[in-house]
C-alpha cells in the first residue's frame, strides 16, 4: 500500500508569513516549500534576475544587433517538444519585432532525430542562412556545429541542458548550465534562455539609439509563450521562473495572449480567463507536443506564430485531433504493456524494460511515465527505429540517476548501446533490436545495485491534515491563484472521510459527497468508475468548482486507501 506522509515545515516561518498577511493555509504550504518571506512571492517583472548576469547574453545580443543592421539571414533550429516550440516562437517573434530577417527549421523526430546534427545543418544550408540560432538544443552538437563551420554558417547556441565533455565550436553559447556561468537560476527552460537573449538584445539596441523615436518593442507580449514552455518542460519553478510563469498567466487571463495559446485552451474546453499552471502543463502542453510526437512540430510552431484567431483555431483543431489520436495509441500501448507484465512479477524486479515492434516511437516516453507512476520503478520502453534498431525512452524514480545508470551499462558492455543521453529522471537511448534481452538483463542488474527495497516503496507527500473550518472558498481561491509546478508542488492534503454519496458521471468518473467532522464536501475522483468503500483515507486537492456563475469548494481526490 502506498504510504502517505506530511511534509515538514518550520512552524515559526508559517507564523511569520501569516503575520505578513498570508492565509494561514497558504502560509503553511509556502513554508514547506522554502519560502521564508512574503516578498519571495512577489512576481513583478522588476524582480527578474537581470539579463546581464546570464553569461554571454550581452555578447550574443551584440552579434544579433550587428546581424540585424547588416540584414543578415537568420535561421532558428528548434527542438520538437513544447519547450522547443515555444522557444522557437519567442525567437522568431522577438527577432521580427526588432526587424530581423528570420525563419525556423525544426527537425522531424522520426527522420532526423534530436538537435543540430550534421544532417540538419546540410538541410538548413539549402535556405542559405548567414547565422543559425539553436533554441533548446545545441550544447552537445559538436559535430553539427563543425559541419556548419565547414559550410561557412555561424552558429549561436542557446540551450539549458547540461554540457558534456566537449563544447561545440560555436561563435557564442548562452546556457545557464554551462560551466563557468554564475547565473543564479539554473532552472531556466530553453524558452526562458531565448527570452533572456531577447531582453539583452533590446537593451543593446536601446544603447545603440535604435528606439530614439520611442517605438520600442514590448517583450511582455511573449510571456504567455515563456510561461507555457517553462511549465510544459517541467523545469523547477524557482523564484525567477515563478515570475515568468505568473506574468504569462496574467496575460492569458487578461485576454492578451497569442491567438495560438487562446485557441489551444478553447479547443480543450478551458476558459482562458481562469488559466492555471495545470492548463499549461496538462491541457495546452500535450496538444502542442502531439505534433512533435506523431508528425511534425512545425504545425505546433505555426499555431503559436499565428496572428489571426481564425488560423489559430484551425491549427489548434488539428493539434487537438492529433492529441486524441495520441491518447488512443497510448492506451493501446499501455494495455499491451500491462498484458506483457502479467507474465512477470513487476514487484520482484528493480526495473522494467519493455519492447513491442508495434509501438510508436513518439509515444514511448509517455508510456514509460505512466508505467513508472503505476509500478514505481525505473522504466524504459522501446519502439522500432528502422534498420534493425530500436529507440528507448526512460523515466526514473528518486534514488536512480537514469543517465548515470545507462553510463554504467555502457561501460560494462561498450558494444551494447549505440547512443544514450539524458538526466536524472529521463533519458533516451538506442540499440540493435537483437540486443534488447541483453540490455534488459544488464539494466536490471545495474538498477538492483543502485536501488534499495525502500526506494521501491511509493510514498505520497502531502501538506498534512486540513481542519474542517479550512475547507473554505477563500482558501481554495488562494490556492487556485498560485503558481505551482515542478519543485513547487500543488498543495495536497490528506484525511479520513466517510463516503456519503457517490455516482458515476461521464461514464468513467465518480462524483462524491464526503463527510468529515460533520462537514459535507463535494468531491470528484477522475478516471475511476468503481465504487469506493464506505470510509477512505484520501489525498486530495482543494479546488474551486464553477457552475452557472456560482463558485463552490470542490475536492479532487488524487489517491485513496481503504481506511
Amino acid at each position: 500500500m502506498t504510504s502517505i506522509v506530511a511534509r515538514d515545515y518550520p512552524q515559526e516561518v508559517a507564523l511569520s508569513l501569516t503575520a505578513e498577511g498570508l492565509h494561514p493555509v497558504l502560509a503553511r504550504v509556502y513554508a514547506a516549500r522554502g519560502i521564508t518571506r512574503a516578498a519571495q512571492l512577489q512576481t513583478v517583472l522588476a524582480g527578474l534576475i537581470p539579463p546581464a548576469q546570464l553569461r554571454n547574453a550581452d555578447q550574443m545580443a551584440a552579434l544579433l544587433a550587428d546581424a540585424i543592421a547588416q540584414h543578415k539571414k537568420l535561421l532558428i533550429v528548434a527542438d520538437y517538444d513544447s519547450d522547443g516550440a515555444t522557444a522557437c516562437a519567442v525567437g522568431v517573434r522577438g527577432l521580427r519585432l526588432f526587424g530581423a530577417t528570420v525563419d525556423y527549421l525544426v527537425p522531424n523526430r522520426f527522420d532526423h532525430g534530436y538537435g543540430l546534427t550534421p544532417e540538419i545543418v546540410r538541410l538548413a544550408a539549402q535556405s542559405k542562412p548567414d547565422i543559425i540560432i539553436t533554441v533548446d538544443n545545441g550544447i552537445a552538437s559538436v559535430e553539427g556545429v563543425a559541419e556548419a563551420n565547414r559550410l561557412g554558417i555561424a552558429v549561436l547556441v542557446t540551450d539549458h541542458h547540461l554540457q558534456g565533455d566537449a563544447l561545440p565550436d560555436a561563435v557564442c553559447i548562452v546556457n545557464p548550465n554551462a560551466h563557468g556561468c554564475t547565473f543564479p537560476s539554473k532552472n531556466l527552460a530553453g524558452v526562458g534562455v531565448i527570452f533572456y537573449v531577447m531582453l539583452a538584445l533590446r537593451a543593446e539596441l536601446r544603447q545603440r539609439g535604435r528606439f530614439a523615436d520611442g517605438n520600442e518593442p514590448n517583450l511582455t507580449e511573449l510571456l504567455d509563450l515563456v510561461a507555457l514552455g517553462t511549465v510544459a518542460d517541467v523545469v523547477r519553478l524557482d523564484d525567477n521562473n515563478r515570475i515568468l510563469v505568473d506574468q504569462g498567466l496574467r496575460r492569458i487571463r487578461a485576454g492578451k495572449a497569442s491567438p495560438g495559446v487562446i485557441a489551444l485552451l478553447r479547443v480543450a474546453g478551458r476558459d482562458p480567463r481562469r488559466a492555471s499552471t495545470y492548463d499549461l502543463g496538462f491541457v495546452v502542453g500535450p496538444r502542442l507536443n502531439a505534433a512533435g510526437r506523431l508528425e511534425d512540430m512545425a504545425l505546433g510552431i505555426e499555431c503559436l506564430l499565428a496572428q489571426e484567431m481564425e488560423q489559430a483555431q484551425e491549427l489548434a483543431g488539428r493539434l487537438d485531433a492529433m492529441n486524441r489520436n495520441r491518447r488512443e495509441i497510448e492506451s493501446d500501448m499501455q494495455q499491451a504493456a500491462l498484458a506483457a507484465l502479467e507474465e512477470v512479477s513487476a514487484q520482484d524486479s528493480y526495473s522494467l524494460s519493455l519492447y513491442d515492434p508495434e509501438w510508436h516511437q513518439g509515444v514511448i516516453g509517455i508510456l514509460a511515465s505512466r508505467l513508472k507512476e503505476k509500478f514505481h520503478r525505473p522504466v524504459i520502453t522501446f519502439a522500432p527505429a528502422g534498420d534493425g534498431k530500436i529507440k528507448g525512452s526512460g523515466r526514473s524514480i528518486p534514488g536512480l540517476h537514469l543517465r548515470d545508470a545507462l553510463d554504467l551499462v555502457s561501460k560494462r558492455q561498450p558494444d551494447l548501446l549505440l547512443s544514450f543521453g539524458g538526466h536524472a529522471m529521463a533519458a533516451g537511448l538506442s540499440l540493435m533490436e537483437e540486443n534488447f534481452p541483453r540490455f534488459a538483463e544488464l539494466f536490471e542488474q545495474v538498477a538492483s545495485e543502485l536501488l534499495t527495497p525502500a526506494d521501491l516503496e511509493q510514498m505520497i507527500e502531502t501538506d498534512g491534515l486540513l481542519a474542517a473550518h479550512d475547507h473554505t472558498l477563500e482558501a481554495a481561491l488562494a490556492i487556485d491563484g498560485g503558481v505551482w509546478g515542478q519543485g513547487f508542488a500543488t498543495p495536497a492534503f490528506h484525511g479520513e472521510f466517510a463516503v456519503a454519496e457517490q455516482r458515476v458521471v461521464g461514464e468513467r468518473h465518480l462524483k462524491l459527497k464526503l463527510r468529515r467532522e460533520g462537514q459535507l464536501l463535494d468531491a470528484m475522483l477522475f478516471f475511476q468508475a468503481d465504487p469506493l468503500p464506505a470510509v477512505v483515507h484520501a489525498v486530495y486537492q482543494l479546488g474551486v468548482n464553477e457552475y452557472n456563475g456560482q463558485q463552490s469548494v470542490q475536492l479532487t481526490l488524487r489517491h485513496w486507501n481503504p481506511a
